[in-house]
């Protein structure tokens, strides 16, 4: 009877792992809806958007517009919902004298497709080349903004094409660190196959970097924070280009909107980064 007990365990076991490796998709990526407002209802002045990826995918966009922009924030959302639950940042954001291009990955909202890791790299590219070729902003105005998951997008956007600053709210070192806090009893780092490993990427990155992160983050702990800036100063000749602010309540509150002080280092951050154009 024992050895039947142990053998069904380890067969229930084998199943959660299984299923875990089949469904994965269905644990990382939550899409939203169609939206069902326009920035347009929030008093925002925006254009509709339709970008097309390098491998042919349609994605929604809006570019909500700032009184003459200094520059463009490129908005790598989060794993759920839609471009629709992000006016509130492109608000504040706007008020800061910048435009905010906001777009829903594949499969999200209105886009076209199904999401995957390299999927969401593409559709930050072809973010990228819309504000870039056809809305006429220099590279150096371009401000790759990562919003938890979308933190790991935005560093690979860094990465790939030129950008003039990087912002990550409540970004994570890699998607397995935080999948192994979670789902302890479960090998997940041998199961994942959707890395978004952001630490590992760190090192290479050279542009100014404002990290913003809450001391209570319940999902992605502060402590992601800390390493991330580590990782990235140890590389750079200038550490200070990189810098850390703190704001307030949990991961989904509202970041640095809840938080003025952090807020008020967000705009001089892009101040400073984001040149006026000529």
């Amino acid at each position: 009877m024992l050895l039947s007990l142990v053998k069904a365990i380890a067969v229930a076991y084998a199943l959660a792992c299984a299923a875990a490796w089949l469904f994965q998709s269905k644990l990382i990526w939550f899409p939203g809806g169609a939206p069902r407002i326009t920035p347009a209802e929030l008093g925002l002045r925006h254009l509709d958007l339709a970008l097309v990826t390098r491998d042919g995918v349609k994605l929604d966009a809006w570019l909500i517009e700032a009184p003459s922009p200094r520059g463009v924030v490129l908005f790598c959302h989060g794993n759920a919902g839609s471009i629709e639950q992000r006016l509130d940042h492109a608000r504040e954001l706007v008020g800061m004298g910048v435009s905010v291009l906001l777009f829903d990955y594949r499969g999200f909202g209105r886009s076209d497709g199904a999401p995957s890791e390299e999927g969401t790299f593409l559709d930050a590219e072809a973010a990228w080349e819309a504000a870039t070729h056809e809305l006429g902003f220099a590279p150096e105005q371009v401000v790759a903004w990562g919003e938890s998951l979308g933190g790991a997008v935005a560093v690979e956007l860094a990465l790939r094409r030129t950008v003039g600053a990087l912002v990550t709210e409540s970004a994570f070192t890699s998607l397995a660190d935080v999948a192994a806090a979670h789902y302890r009893w479960l090998p997940v780092r041998w199961l994942l196959s959707v890395r978004y490993d952001v630490v590992g990427k760190a090192a290479r990155l050279r542009v100014p970097w404002l990290l913003l992160h809450s001391g209570a983050d319940e999902i992605v702990p502060f402590a992601h924070a800390e390493r991330l800036l580590a990782a990235a100063r140890a590389a750079r000749p200038a550490p200070d280009s990189v810098e850390l602010v703190r704001t307030r309540a949990g991961h989904n509150d509202g970041g640095f909107l809840r938080e003025p002080a952090a807020a008020a280092a967000l705009a001089a951050f892009l101040e400073r980064v984001v040149p006026r154009r000529p």
